[in-house]
């Protein structure tokens, strides 16, 4: 893994052709203030990110990720970065303009061509595009100076803190430092950047924007067309069915530079999320056109769905006394008239340096979620907004995008500058992702209506951010926050004092319409904590070193991500690190499962489980990722993915824990998300314990059941057979359907255990 990483830092971009786009070679150096010349240029990689070229031209210690290695980097918050480039002049043909486009520049920054300014801009989601062309000099040299990181006055520089810097700026707070992500604040050329020659009339923007009938047969569209010099040009519109025909043809003559060509599409094969059918994405093409010659075109994808936030059943009914208000707010997603349970997992970003991240890195995991019967991710609002991969990925996968806007965990104020960054900021935000069928909810951001951020339905922020949404994009839901009365975020261990006790006990107690942040944490893989750390630190895990600035200690409670104490109450004394490993990943196998399944158990109340989190974007010690980085899977990946299937049996069991010659019990259900309908038939359950030995202990013959039914089924109970082993398993299974397969591990302790270890009193992640 190391190597490469190594590798990949080490290429240095060149001037590229691309048809009428020219790739830039750059230089990067840095400088105390705005009007200092840097005296020193390394080689730039773009897209990338300004450490990683430091990293690289000074020779730091590589990767940035190994031990505390990104420690190296502080430094670099307070200065500046000025990126430089050169280029001839380019030979323009008549009518044709001379473009610097860029998809993404973090944060805030300058832009310069020959020496004077042309553009100040601050924000990484706004799109640059500058026509170039009457400014031009034989040779030509542009600059992009990056401005210090965004700071605030007075906030608190403690590891729970650094995220308040980020209160008055749309920058992202997770690069500031997060439990499962190392402070290292991300500044750069981080998207695709690049001259682009064009012809004078050409488009930007494209939206098919429609409505669909209420048999969802048909839709009235509204193609939206943006672009420069369109008044009186040509158009020829080509919509193309999934299948290769022709759906729908328009051509005609713009009136503007902003025009819409309304048209009616018939008999619409319709999109849908991952485990309820098909895909069906259509080919929208448009051409420009001059006296009978093509100028400019530009394609896209389209999906034709209809997605709606809906209340709970009986979510109406609450409370019971007055005074009557809603108590909880729609939580269930709705696709194309069927009700739907949303499964999946928040979405981090998959690289601390966002540069680095490509269409083939995305699809790795997004092709991993189809795998594992998600349906959607939630993108977590302290993190970016993707490139557009992510999103094509998504539609083409059936994955359904719960969009958070960049404000997380923080007061962010009624104040004129900040509204007017994040208003430009959202609007270039709205109008990228519309396009996209997987789109499903726009949400202001995360955990904005919590003591910790304190704002509510009446901050300017959001109710600036609900009348874009409105304004650009009225069909897709918009929800102020997560969570907001109904849902649930929390808790993230498997046994937790102030919850009940193990998560087997609370989390049939609870009653939320969506649990859209909950975890179980568990160390990384073996190759993935040897790749992160010294040899000598692996073992035994210390405070102090790599276990520790990877997140296994003191983070969110001192024994947080690793959670010995816990480990050790229920398994005893670590003696290596596979053992370590293995039982951390037991834990987490086993808590994701019950989180999973008993939400689904919840329905129709419920709709929506979304485990924190999916990936994340450095290697991690330990925390509550299924997928360690870059695109490893953990163990609890595949049973996440095996707790989601859309017919499965399942078992509710009462805890984790077992004791000799306690009475096992545990209660039967079949769990349908599908609309189906499943046969009825004869499920069984036993114990697997010692060297393959089996003892069935219950029959159940089922009814049939359709329409994304659960059918509840008995509680099974047996004394449990005194064991050699510490670890013994349920199995449920389906008579002639092996798929409904389900396997449980669970815990057990002998008498002499019971007598002779003592006891260790762990609360909140502390040991006493």
């Amino acid at each position: 893994m190391k190597k490469l990483v190594v590798i990949l830092f080490a290429c240095l971009s060149v001037s590229v052709h691309a048809g009428d786009k020219t790739y830039l070679k750059w230089q990067l150096g840095g400088h105390k203030n705005l009007t200092e010349v840097p005296t020193k240029w390394w080689n730039s990689t773009v897209p990338g990110a300004i450490q990683l070229d430091v990293m690289v031209g000074e020779k730091y210690k590589q990767p940035y990720w190994f031990g505390n290695n990104f420690e190296q980097f502080m430094w670099m918050e307070s200065q500046y970065f000025t990126y430089k480039t050169t280029f001839a002049k380019p030979t323009l043909k008549e009518g044709q303009k001379l473009y610097f486009h860029s998809k993404g520049i973090d944060y805030q920054f300058i832009l310069s061509l020959n020496g004077e300014k042309i553009l100040e801009q601050e924000g990484m989601f706004t799109y640059v595009d500058i026509d170039l062309t009457n400014k031009l000099k034989e040779q030509n040299e542009i600059k992009i100076t990056l401005l210090p990181v965004p700071t605030v006055a007075g906030a608190r520089n403690t590891i729970w803190h650094y995220r308040d810097n980020a209160a008055k700026s749309a920058k992202p707070a997770v690069s500031y430092g997060w439990d499962w992500h190392p402070r290292l604040i991300t500044r750069g050329i981080w998207d695709e950047t690049y001259l682009d020659i064009r012809n004078e009339s050409f488009v930007n923007n494209t939206w098919v924007n429609y409505e669909l009938s209420d048999n969802l047969t048909d839709a009235k569209i509204n193609f939206q067309i943006e672009g420069k010099n369109l008044k009186g040009t040509a158009y020829k519109w080509v919509l193309t069915a999934p299948d290769g025909s022709l759906a729908l043809y328009k051509e005609g003559v713009l009136s503007s530079d902003n025009d819409i060509v309304p048209a009616e599409l018939k008999n619409i094969k319709l999109w849908w999320p991952n485990g309820y059918g098909k895909q069906e994405l259509y080919t929208s093409t448009l051409e420009i056109l001059k006296n009978g010659v093509v100028v400019d075109k530009k394609s896209q994808k389209v999906g034709f769905r209809r997605v709606k936030m809906i209340m709970s059943e009986n979510g109406w009914d609450e409370p019971s006394t007055f005074p009557k208000g809603r108590s909880v707010a729609p939580a269930n997603f709705e696709v194309n008239g069927k009700r739907i349970f949303a499964k999946g997992s928040n979405w981090v970003h998959p690289e601390i340096f966002m540069g680095l991240a490509t269409r083939e890195s995305y699809e790795k995991q997004v092709k991993l979620a189809k795998e594992a019967n998600f349906n959607i991710f939630r993108v977590w609002g302290g993190g970016v907004t993707n490139k557009e991969s992510f999103f094509d990925l998504c539609d083409e996968y059936g994955i359904l995008v719960w969009q958070e806007f960049p404000l997380a965990c923080n007061l962010y104020p009624d104040e004129k500058p900040y509204l007017k960054v994040l208003e430009q900021e959202a609007r270039s935000i709205i109008k990228r992702v519309r396009n996209h069928a997987s789109l499903a909810l726009w949400c202001g951001g995360n955990e904005l209506f919590n003591e910790w951020s304190r704002m509510t339905e009446q901050s300017l922020p959001l109710r600036l951010l609900n009348k874009l949404c409105y304004e650009l994009d009225p069909q897709t839901p918009f929800n102020y926050t997560s969570p907001v009365d109904g849902m649930a975020h929390g808790h993230y261990v498997l046994w937790e004092t102030k919850n009940g006790g193990e998560v087997f006990q609370w989390m049939p107690k609870a009653k939320n319409t969506a649990y859209t942040e909950f975890g179980v944490p568990g160390a990384a893989n073996i190759e993935v904590l040897k790749a992160m750390m010294p040899a000598s630190e692996l073992f035994p895990p210390k405070w102090g070193t790599s276990w520790e600035s990877h997140h296994a200690f003191n983070v969110w409670g001192k024994h947080r991500w690793l959670e010995l104490p816990f480990l050790e109450e229920y398994f005893g004394t670590m003696k290596s690190l596979e053992d370590l490993v293995s039982y951390s990943q037991l834990t987490q196998c086993e808590g994701y499962k019950c989180i999973f399944e008993e939400s689904r158990r919840q329905k129709p109340y419920c709709g929506m489980a979304i485990n924190w989190c999916y990936q994340e974007p450095w290697p991690c010690a330990a925390n509550n990722s299924l997928i360690n980085w870059p695109s490893i899977p953990k163990p609890a990946y595949y049973h996440v993915g095996k707790a989601l299937r859309p017919v499965l049996a399942s078992a509710r069991i009462p805890k984790f824990r077992w004791d000799t010659a306690e009475t096992f019990s545990c209660d039967l259900y079949l769990l349908n998300d599908t609309y189906d309908k499943i046969p009825g038939g004869k499920m069984t359950a036993k114990l697997v314990y010692d060297d393959n030995k089996e003892l069935k202990f219950l029959t159940w013959d089922f009814a049939a059941t359709e329409n994304s039914q659960n059918i509840a089924g008995p509680t099974a109970r047996v004394k449990l057979p005194k064991m050699k082993n510490n670890l013994f398993k349920l199995v449920v299974e389906v008579e002639g359907k092996p798929e409904y397969k389900s396997e449980y591990t669970l815990v057990y302790r002998s008498e002499d255990v019971i007598n002779t270890k003592p006891k260790i009193k762990y609360l909140n992640g502390v040991t006493e």
